[in-house]
């Protein structure tokens, strides 16, 4: 199994990093953005690329996913890339990255076991509830900040609706505003809260090896069972990144992106 190569950005966006580590049958995918750990399409693509080679590889037995540094896990979709935004078509597009990184997770044959150290944010939210099992520290808070950025949580919305249910998501996607580790675990995002990092680790180490020492074929099936229904997510969640593509382009959601972007150090 080969580890994704580097990307390169497009439209002088920094296209972030993803690292694949394989040890007795764990294949670790570590993504990493200096923006916060942020997502831009170039790096949502090779996770996605990632995550399906090891759900295909034989050596694989468990999928780990973690973010660099000790900052956020994720702080979502990248604001340079929703600025560069221009027309419906380069808004499908970027939405639709978020679709494949989802998609490729819950398609995977082998568990997803995902350690979150810090912060998640928007489509970081949705790629911790298309976990199998996740893992999280008490400073993982979480944010669905779409709306006050002028679209909603329409891609991420049904992995994470699925996950905690349709209450809780509403109240997560309507505030958009932060909810700490305990809520996310008493809602069922986080399978374990741990706290601290030391200890978060420790947790997904034994994890990880524990799982890796079961049936692959029975691990497989039970997959297929915990993402029954999901049959027709391809097509909505492309409906779903139009949705969010032809949002970005409107008046409030243009004033906020700049506005977000005017705040950062």
């Amino acid at each position: 199994m080969t580890a994704p190569s580097g990307s390169h950005s497009t439209g002088g966006v920094d296209p972030g990093s993803v690292q694949v580590r394989l040890a007795e049958g764990v294949a670790t995918i570590t993504f990493g953005h200096p923006r916060s750990n942020s997502l831009p399409g170039a790096l949502l693509s090779r996770l996605a690329e990632a995550v399906t080679a090891a759900g295909r590889s034989v050596e694989v037995l468990v999928i780990v996913l973690r973010a660099e540094g000790s900052g956020p896990f994720c702080a979502g979709a990248s604001f340079d890339e929703l600025a560069a935004v221009s027309d419906a078509a380069s808004g499908l597009r970027f939405f639709s990255g978020f679709a494949s990184g989802i998609l490729a997770m819950i398609r995977a044959p082998k568990f997803v076991v995902t350690r979150v150290h810090g912060k998640a944010v928007g489509g970081g939210v949705g790629l911790v509830a298309a976990s199998d099992y996740a893992l999280a520290s008490e400073q993982a808070a979480v944010r669905l900040s779409e709306l006050a950025i002028g679209i909603g949580p329409f891609v991420v919305g049904p992995v994470i609706e699925r996950k905690i249910g349709p209450g809780a998501f509403g109240a997560l996607a309507v505030s958009a505003e932060w909810r700490d580790a305990r809520w996310a675990q008493a809602h069922g995002l986080y399978t374990e809260v741990h706290d601290t990092v030391a200890g978060l680790d420790q947790a997904v180490e034994t994890r990880a090896q524990r799982l890796s020492g079961y049936s692959p074929a029975a691990m497989a099936r039970l997959k297929q069972v915990l993402w029954e229904g999901t049959e027709s997510w391809e097509r909505l969640l492309l409906e779903r990144a139009a949705l969010s593509g032809s949002l970005v382009l409107t008046d409030p959601a243009r004033r906020a992106i700049q506005e977000a972007i005017g705040k950062r150090p």
